[in-house]
């Protein structure tokens, strides 16, 4: 575990503990577990369909400033 010991992860405990409190530190958690889950979501997505949205044409106001550019 990042070359910690039990005595370590206790210290940073206590210290989160003192620094935000114990009301504060589930809540932090809960926001974490959150992200954590939506990032694993969206990399569980098939790719298809982002491969679909690059493929579809250009709307035509876009296209215009893609030619502009590439001059």
């Amino acid at each position: 575990m990042f070359g910690l010991g039990w005595p370590e992860v206790g210290v940073i405990a206590i210290a989160a503990i003192v620094i935000f409190g114990p009301k504060k530190i589930p809540e932090m958690g809960k926001a974490l577990g959150q992200t954590l889950r939506g990032f694993k979501d969206e990399m569980n997505k098939p790719e298809t369909t982002d491969r679909a949205a690059w493929r579809q044409p250009l709307p035509p106001h876009l296209r215009r400033i893609r030619k502009s550019k590439m001059e």
